[in-house]
């Protein structure tokens, strides 16, 4: 049986997959997958495997997302420290749905519950996952408070998110900025991933607003958006290859 992990955890992907080794060493783990991006590129140019074990928080969004890009043909368990996407992972008729720090015995059961699948069951699994579709689930416009009004913002206004010392700011193609009062980690789950990257632990830049592209001595990028910004934008050597993909992909 060969198995991907999509899994942005370095130590989260070794346990995960030194106890799937465990369990059944004829299983071959054929590849991790960091992202969103990753594991759409991995699923498009290579044979698809026979399960995939998914988290659901990866570093450039929600996994869900990926239903969204391209069909999924495999069969998927989903990892998760979160248990609040429950509801999305039995949307997508899921295997199971496993909490972490993933049980021996957790996962024994649902390997077990994956070698049970009849070949009906399979085709009827697999039809059932490529017609759902999370379309929309995506914020378009957000609320957010200035002196004692709620200003509703589209997201297509949107050049960057910046958060410095726990506050989160809203920059948009006016100049003008607002306050919000969410964490970028909330934030970038409900934006959609094509128009919007993490692009650090500060920022979150809308696509539409990059305006240069520097290759930095260390094989960092810095990045310039059109509008201009509290400190310089920087994308990790890590992250680079990932966001040059994210940069020529999509409308």
């Amino acid at each position: 049986m060969k198995v991907l992990i999509v899994e942005d955890e370095t130590i989260a992907y070794e346990y995960l997959s030194g106890l799937i080794s465990k369990i059944d060493p004829e299983i071959e783990i054929v590849a991790v997958a960091e992202s969103i991006l990753q594991t759409v590129k991995w699923l498009q140019n290579n044979p698809a495997p026979d399960l995939i074990f998914m988290d659901i928080h990866l570093s450039d969004g929600l996994a869900f997302s990926i239903f969204e890009l391209i069909p999924i043909e495999t069969p998927i368990i989903f990892t998760t420290a979160y248990d609040e996407y429950a509801i999305n992972a039995f949307k997508v008729n899921s295997i199971d749905y496993l909490l972490k720090p993933v049980e021996e015995e957790d996962l024994k059961r649902a390997i077990a519950k994956f070698r049970k699948l009849t070949s009906p069951e399979r085709d009827q699994y697999l039809t059932q996952q490529s017609q759902t579709n999370f379309t929309g689930n995506y914020f378009t416009k957000l609320l957010v408070a200035y002196r004692d009004n709620l200003v509703p913002v589209s997201t297509k206004e949107i050049v960057y998110f910046y958060t410095s010392d726990h506050q989160t700011t809203i920059c948009l193609t006016d100049g003008n900025t607002y306050q919000y009062n969410k964490t970028l980690d909330s934030i970038f789950q409900n934006l959609d991933p094509s128009h919007f990257f993490r692009a650090n632990k500060q920022f979150i830049i809308a696509r539409e607003y990059v305006k240069n592209i520097t290759i930095w001595f260390d094989r960092r990028l810095l990045v310039t958006l059109t509008t201009e910004t509290p400190e310089r934008v920087y994308i990790s050597k890590n992250k680079a290859s990932e966001f040059k993909e994210w940069m020529v992909s999509g409308e």
